[in-house]
């Protein structure tokens, strides 16, 4: 989720669509969960019907170079053809 706000803040409906059509309740959950630690920002706008909109915050940002490094490290690691385990007797 964090990556997908890296694009661009997006609304509710942009994310879940993004995020390969999440069921409402998780992607909701999480998304008051990285609210509540600050990592992204939800900006709700005066109109009708009320729009919401997700942002990332300096947190979000500065924990987006862990996803980075994951995502090296495994491409770096993650072989097309892994060898078998050898199988121990």
């Amino acid at each position: 989720m964090i990556t997908e706000l890296l694009k661009g803040p997006q609304r509710f409906n942009q994310l879940r669509r993004n995020l390969g059509n999440l069921n409402t309740k998780g992607l909701t959950d999480t998304l008051r969960n990285l609210e509540e630690h600050q990592m992204i920002k939800r900006t709700v706008f005066p109109t009708v019907p009320v729009s919401v909109e997700y942002s990332i915050t300096d947190k979000g940002l500065a924990f987006s170079d862990v996803f980075q490094k994951i995502n090296h490290w495994k491409h770096e690691w993650d072989s097309p053809n892994p060898a078998p385990s050898p199988i121990t007797k």
